[in-house]
């Protein structure tokens, strides 16, 4: 039997430490220096052991929780209302759904929301999605497909919170606009434009 500590650590693994790093300097355990030297060692490392390692010290916060999914939902026209929030853990919004006019996602510490419209049933022209991100721990995953067009100009950004956001075309003619709110306090809304599927 492989041990864990063996098995190649991926992008998520190492971006889930350097945020536990980023945390630590937020809460005076370790220096920039450390910061700095820690953050090198995440990005080399090949392994989970090699991971571990460099959070030895730190604090844990215990086992990674379960994933939990939102239950698809079923025809047209849907609920009003969409909410999928999460404190610690993962919830997602996937694969073929009818899609409310009103989302609201929120992500607490180790937070993590994804939702997918790529294969959803959209009878709008318009989505408001509300984030709501209050952790270094917290990522709001959006996807949606190319042609739809995500604005995030409502978005209030405080601290080191961020929405990353860049289409790679216009509104199509048939396109939906998802229109962000709410605000990002040190967390990140990821936006990410999909090629139809075929």
């Amino acid at each position: 039997m492989t041990d864990h500590r063996d098995v190649r650590a991926s992008d998520q693994d190492r971006e889930r430490v350097a945020e536990a790093l980023r945390v630590a300097v937020s809460e005076g355990r370790i220096t920039l220096e450390e910061l700095n030297e820690r953050i090198d060692l995440t990005y080399r490392a090949r392994t989970l052991g090699e991971l571990d390692e460099v959070v030895a010290d730190l604090p844990r916060d215990g086992s990674l929780p379960a994933v939990v999914t939102a239950a698809p939902v079923q025809g047209l026209p849907g609920p009003a209302e969409l909410q999928l929030h999460t404190g610690s853990g993962k919830v997602a919004q996937v694969g073929r759904w009818a899609v409310p006019r009103h989302i609201s996602a929120k992500a607490g510490r180790w937070g993590t929301v994804r939702i997918d419209f790529t294969l959803a049933d959209c009878p709008h022209r318009e989505v408001h999605l509300d984030v709501e991100i209050t952790s270094w721990f917290g990522d709001i995953v959006v996807a949606v497909p190319r042609g739809w067009q995500v604005r995030d100009e409502q978005v209030v950004r405080r601290w080191m919170g961020a929405v990353h956001n860049r289409p790679p075309a216009p509104l199509a003619p048939d396109g939906v606009t998802v229109r962000l709110t709410g605000y990002v306090q040190t967390g990140d809304v990821w936006v990410r434009y999909r090629r139809p599927v075929t």
